[in-house]
């Protein structure tokens, strides 16, 4: 990998509309305002959203013993307390009860279904969410099992939405883990249920010692059968990993891609350097899955004021914002967007410009993100823009 670096000069200022050093706004858009804005999501894991009350409910269904306390309220605060313990291993190990209830398909269409109800109560008008199959099998459902379960939940999701009139589309990504050696199957499987709901193929878990490399088939695999990737890379592992989800599996987006900012050096006087692969990914607009509030939980940034994504968009990099686990995080896509207006006062024009950079970078045909971008998402931030101004006070009166 070269890592050779180039200047390229002081930190860029706004384009028209934005204002992306300090607030120039009475204030950021508050989480109310933001829940009735049109949102978009690229990375979620089902498994890590579900409803505490669920859980309970499950584990009492399926005599399932070991959650911590059976009271949604506390058992909800316990996933939150081991998420934020600085480490990506113990922030997984909340994992261990959700997957362990989610191995029968009247559960996984319960949760999907609930998953879709949940993201259109919080605003969201589309969503990526994944899932690992090979996690869900223990119980002796076949990988096609698990996957027409979540979308048959997904599916009823959506038409009761749409009868509620906040319609919203909900599409899974098939995620692999990179600690396991069934990725080609799960490529397949993807590619089988393409027309189905499955828009792409991603790979997750350990970096460290697990290069995406490794599953070098099932990429290849994606990749002829004219399929989509996204890549778990430059989150707790650093470069290597997001050269070789690049270079070598050929990811059309990165999920997280948190550590790119490893390849930007910023001077004293403001002066920029973005290495070759920073370059790069900025370049061709590789779309970064960024998840905030999660990257501070496993240690991967030391608050959200100092977390990368503030230099990523001032560097005009094609940033996302995102959930990553719902439950385990306790956040929504809203709380994470009010969050990040918060910590680096943004308004209403950027908050629409990383929705913006959501939907063009969805695993979903073109005309369907633009009728999308056209009908709902700049009318809505237009509509609460203005709402907004209208509610100014106007000095002297």
């Amino acid at each position: 990998m070269d890592s050779g670096s180039r200047k390229v000069g002081s930190l860029p200022g706004p384009r028209a509309g934005l204002t992306y050093h300090g607030r120039m706004r009475p204030g950021s858009p508050s989480i109310e305002q933001i829940r009735r804005a049109p949102k978009v999501l690229l990375h979620d894991h089902l498994d890590g959203g579900l409803r505490p009350a669920t859980i309970v409910e499950l584990a009492a269904e399926q005599g399932y013993r070991k959650l911590p306390t059976t009271d949604p309220d506390a058992l909800a605060a316990w996933f939150v307390a081991g998420a934020a313990g600085g480490d990506l291993v113990r922030y997984l190990e909340g994992f261990a009860h959700t997957v362990a209830l989610l191995q029968h398909t009247e559960a996984l269409i319960r949760v999907a279904e609930e998953c879709v109800e949940d993201l259109a109560e919080d605003g969201v008008v589309y969503a990526e969410v994944r899932f690992a199959p090979e996690l869900h099998t223990e119980a002796g459902l076949a990988l096609d099992d698990v996957v027409e379960a979540v979308l048959a939940g997904f599916e009823r999701g959506m038409r009761r939405e749409a009868a509620r009139g906040r319609p919203i589309v909900v599409r899974t990504l098939l995620t692999a883990m990179r600690t396991a050696a069934r990725s080609l199957e799960i490529a397949e499987c993807a590619v089988r249920h393409r027309d189905e709901g499955v828009a792409g193929f991603d790979v997750a878990g350990r970096e460290a010692g697990f290069p995406p490399s490794r599953h070098l088939d099932a990429f290849q695999l994606v990749q002829r059968e004219n399929f989509h990737t996204t890549v778990h890379a430059g989150e707790a592992f650093g470069l290597p990993s997001i050269w070789e989800a690049l270079q070598w599996c050929n990811a059309e987006r990165l999920g997280h891609g948190v550590r790119i900012v490893d390849d930007i050096a910023v001077g004293a006087d403001g002066t920029v350097g973005l290495g070759r692969l920073a370059a790069y990914v900025r370049d061709t607009r590789t779309p970064l899955e960024m998840c905030p509030t999660s990257n501070v939980q496993t240690g991967v940034a030391r608050s959200l004021g100092q977390h990368p994504l503030g230099l990523l968009v001032r560097l005009r990099f094609r940033v996302t914002v995102n959930t990553d686990n719902r439950l385990m995080s306790g956040v929504s896509l809203s709380s994470e967007l009010a969050a990040v207006a918060e910590a680096f006062g943004y308004g209403w024009a950027e908050l629409e410009w990383l929705t913006l950079n959501a939907i063009k970078s969805a695993f979903y045909p073109f005309d369907k993100r633009l009728a999308l971008i056209t009908g709902r998402i700049k009318p809505g931030f237009a509509a609460l823009a203005q709402e907004d101004a209208l509610q100014v006070p106007v000095p002297g009166r």
